[in-house]
């Protein structure tokens, strides 16, 4: 069989076409109680009781979210562990450690991925790349995040109880993972568009929308060029967790742009929690777009209700360090066009 080109394989600048469309498969979802009393809380495979899950920690509680997301994705595609050729996962937490410590449970071939809140398009990105390009019959993705970890990493102790500003969005507690196949049924991946780092200058790290957005514009304007598609050739455009500041930032750099989104354009971070839960900006968190989709968006695709989607996480690239240090906030966005089993629409 002729073996495909480089320039058969990538369209445009930033976009990759996949010719065989792995299949996800199978998912698998877990949120604590904070966000089981959401909107979506009736969808999530697992909502636990406590933050804790019974473990000494709140990081040693991500890690057990993250494995438990990953059993139910595999007993839901009737697969062990020792049936996957690789796993990828990446999240919040310094190093990655919650990917990293569930890896060791996992126990096959790691990629670690760091993206911050878009950890979960890039893992799904790259693990495409991997089943498309036959280095892989079967993949398995993850992510986590964890508002009590992220909170005592990145602003304030938790135990200190800090204002929070209208702007700060709360970190979604969940984990989610998919299985992504070289055949089967199941929604299928035909493009991801890798995102360029686009930093405007912002250092807030209370108003990671603002920071965001203009990755996430980018990234969909480069998506559209490459594929030469239109906002209205997708069911949904749906972003991470650019939340109620940074959507609407967003809606008008896209504008500019010469692509009106606002028919087909939402974000997971106002979905996955209602107005009186109070977290002001919204939802955010590697895992608020990898559990909304694994939770609502996959089987939304499944059963035909949307046909063709653009999913598009988003992250802000920085650290403890960074922001004391003054540095600004780079921002990031992987795109991924997947499509129900009917194979979308003409």
């Amino acid at each position: 069989m002729a073996m495909l080109t480089a320039a058969e394989k990538r369209i445009g600048q930033q976009t990759l076409l996949f010719h065989n469309r792995p299949v996800i498969l199978a998912v698998g979802s877990v949120v604590g109680p904070f966000e089981g009393r959401g909107p979506l809380g009736h969808l999530f495979d697992e909502v636990t009781p406590d933050s804790l899950l019974g473990q000494k920690s709140w990081e040693q509680a991500e890690v057990k979210m993250l494995e438990k997301a990953v059993d139910i994705a595999l007993s839901k595609a009737r697969m062990q562990p020792g049936d996957i050729d690789v796993f990828l996962s990446g999240d919040l937490m310094n190093q990655i450690t919650a990917s990293c410590c569930a890896a060791r449970t996992v126990d096959r071939p790691f990629f670690g991925v760091f993206g911050a809140c878009s950890c979960w398009t890039e893992a799904m990105s790259l693990g495409a790349v991997l089943v498309d390009g036959g280095y892989a019959a079967r993949a398995v993705i993850a992510t986590s995040s964890h508002h009590n970890t992220a909170e005592r990493q990145f602003r304030y102790p938790t135990e200190f109880g800090a204002q929070r500003p209208p702007t700060a969005t709360w970190t979604v507690t969940g984990a989610a993972a998919a299985v992504l196949t070289a055949g089967g049924d199941g929604p299928r991946i035909t493009h991801a568009t890798v995102g360029r780092v686009v930093d405007i200058g912002l250092k807030d790290p209370f108003d990671l929308g603002s920071a965001m957005a203009p990755a996430a514009a980018d990234t969909i304007v480069a998506h559209l060029r490459d594929t030469g598609r239109l906002p209205e050739d997708y069911d949904l455009i749906i972003t991470g967790d650019l939340g109620r500041v940074g959507k609407p930032i967003a809606t008008e750099l896209m504008a500019e742009a010469g692509y009106n989104v606002t028919p087909v354009f939402d974000d997971c971070g106002l979905r996955i929690y209602s107005d009186d839960q109070d977290v002001h900006g919204g939802g955010s968190g590697c895992a608020c777009s990898g559990a909304t989709f694994a939770a609502q968006l996959w089987a939304d695709l499944a059963r035909g209700h949307i046909r063709r989607l653009l999913l598009v996480a988003t992250g802000a690239l920085f650290s403890p360090t960074t922001y004391q240090q003054g540095e600004t906030i780079p921002g990031i966005a992987y795109a991924v066009a997947i499509e129900g089993p009917d194979g979308g629409r003409p």
